[in-house]
Order: C-alpha cells, then structure tokens, then sequence
C-alpha cells in the first residue's frame, strides 16, 4: 500500500513539476508592454525574442533572434501564401523553437501596418504548435523609447528538433471560404483602408471585397503606433459579428493587415473561431469568385489613371 502512493506522489510530483516548467512566465500576455517584457527577461532566461522587421545589425533587444519577416512569407505573386511546412519546420528549428518556448515577437515599430508583420507571425507559431507567445506592442521603437537596453549583437541560438504539426483552427482556405460565401452564413471582416473595401483602390488582386464582407479597418486599433482596445472599435466589433456564425474571417490583400484584426479579436477580444484567410484578395481574385463594390473595368483604369497622376503632380 505504501509503494502504491508513493509511486502516486511521484507521478503527481512529476507532473506538477511539468506543468511549472510548461507555465507561462508571470505578467505575460498576449500584447506585452515594454516595461512588462523589461521585467519578464530580468526574471526568465529561456525567452526567446524575435525580431522580424527592420535593421537587425543597428539595433535590437538585448538577446534577440533575428528572424526575418520573409521567412514567414509566400512567392512574390501569392505572398500571403504559407510556405511548405517542411520550410516552416526548418525556420523554427534554426530559431531554435519548441512547443513551450516562451516566444516575444518584435517588429520595427514603424507604424500600424507594420505590426502586422509580428501579428502575422504570432499567428503563423500559433498555428505550429507553440503555445507561449506574445507581441510587443509599438515594436522595438516603443523599446528604445522608454529607454531600455540595446544590443547590435547578433544572437546564436542552438537549434532545436521540433516537429511542428500545422493545425487549422485559425486558418480558413480559400475552397473552405467559398462554401462559406456561398451559404452566406459566415462573419467576413475585411481589414483593409475603406477606399479598399469600396473599391476605389486596389493593390493587388481584383478592386472590391470579398462578397458579403464588412469593412473594420486595421488601423482602427491603433493610436499613435501602439495597439489600443477603443470602446468605439469594440461595439463596432459586436455590431459586426454574430454569435451564430460558424466563423468570423479576417482578410485583406495578404492575409498580412487581416493579422492583425485576428490578433485583435481571437486573442485580445477573446471571440470565438475567428480565422485568417492568409492568401486573402491575392487569391480570392485569381478567378471568378464573387466580390462586392467591384468597378467596372473602365471606371477601374480611370481610378488607377486619377492616382497616378495625383502621385506625380502632388495635387
């Protein structure tokens, strides 16, 4: 009898002791504020920050990864695509990542559009498997502005043997989101600037949305660089999104701005099956999918004719 709970106590001392090492360091959260993240490295020594746009050489948090946006990235005519996971698998081994890796993804800090790029790749590790994770809000800039440390070291890390298993909870595919449209039972949120979702302007793919799309822009969110969670955008927010929907899908150009909307209503807001569309408009308009606020071809090219020179003439 006492063998028998003493291998009990054992077991659940391992287990215990598992679950502490698995635990997420304390204050983290999904969107850390610099004296936060400041504070969690002078207590934790296995997180792993990394830094995926701007000049790495000139200037990074002190012990940071270098891991460049592109990596995450698709072929220049689908960039929103994912690469194959046997390419996804060999980056995060380079990185030096695991399962319980606690991870701080770091962008420049440049504006709103660029925190899509640590949005986009929290997102892309989500999906891989790893389940401690946070985005710094306002970027290495906020960073260096509150005065904290830097480092122009470059960083090695010893690569890890993770074998991530890609999961589609957050992630809806283009055949997966014609059904969708088709039955029209789906909350679909276009992240884009409003002229984009009217139409009036297209970077790439067809102008116009996705059918039966609204428009809560990316930019929404932010003021002055930072991420912020405005009463006015939250009750817009309930007003768009319905607790009946099978899923709210978030898409843009590339699935890059739409991160962060996902970012903002999956992991901030806290809202239910909330997917990316990572290919987003790119692929959407490759064919003959049905779109909203689409122009005419002539009135497309007279609205392509009017920016240009407007761009020339600064008028």
């Amino acid at each position: 009898m006492f063998a028998v709970s003493f291998r009990k106590l054992a077991v659940l001392a391992l287990l215990l002791c598992s679950a502490a090492a698995h635990a997420a360091p304390v204050a983290w959260t999904p969107l850390l504020e610099p004296a936060a993240l400041a504070g969690i490295l002078a207590q934790e020594e296995d997180v792993r920050i990394l830094h995926v746009t701007g000049d790495y050489q000139a200037g990074h948090i002190p012990g940071a990864v270098e891991a460049a946006y592109g990596r995450f990235r698709g072929p220049a005519d689908n960039p929103g695509q994912l690469p194959d996971l046997s390419e996804l698998t060999a980056l995060v081994q380079d990185l030096g990542l695991t399962e319980q890796t606690p991870v701080v993804v770091v962008h420049e800090g440049s504006g709103a559009a660029d925190m899509g790029a640590a949005t986009r790749v929290y997102w892309t590790l989500k999906s891989l498997g790893v389940t401690q994770l946070a985005v710094l809000n306002g970027g290495f800039r906020a960073w260096q502005g509150q005065g904290l440390a830097v480092s122009t070291q470059a960083e090695r890390v010893v690569p890890s043997d993770f074998e991530p298993r890609w999961n589609d909870q957050w992630t809806v595919t283009t055949a997966q989101l014609e059904q969708a449209v088709a039955r029209g039972d789906a909350t679909l949120v276009d992240a884009r600037q409003p002229a984009f979702y009217r139409g009036e302007q297209a970077s790439s793919g067809r102008p116009g949305t996705i059918r039966g799309a609204s428009n809560l822009s990316f930019q929404d969110w932010f003021e002055g660089g930072r991420m912020t969670r405005p009463d006015t955008v939250s009750q817009r927010l309930e007003q768009l999104t319905s607790p009946a929907a099978p899923m709210t899908v978030s898409f843009c150009n590339t699935g890059h701005l739409a991160s962060i909307n996902w970012f903002m209503m999956s992991e901030i807001q806290g809202l239910p099956n909330v997917r990316l569309y990572p290919e987003s408009i790119t692929e959407w308009g490759m064919e003959d999918r049905p779109m909203d606020n689409e122009p005419s071809r002539l009135r497309h090219y007279w609205r392509m004719t009017v920016d240009w020179l407007q761009g020339i003439t600064g008028a």
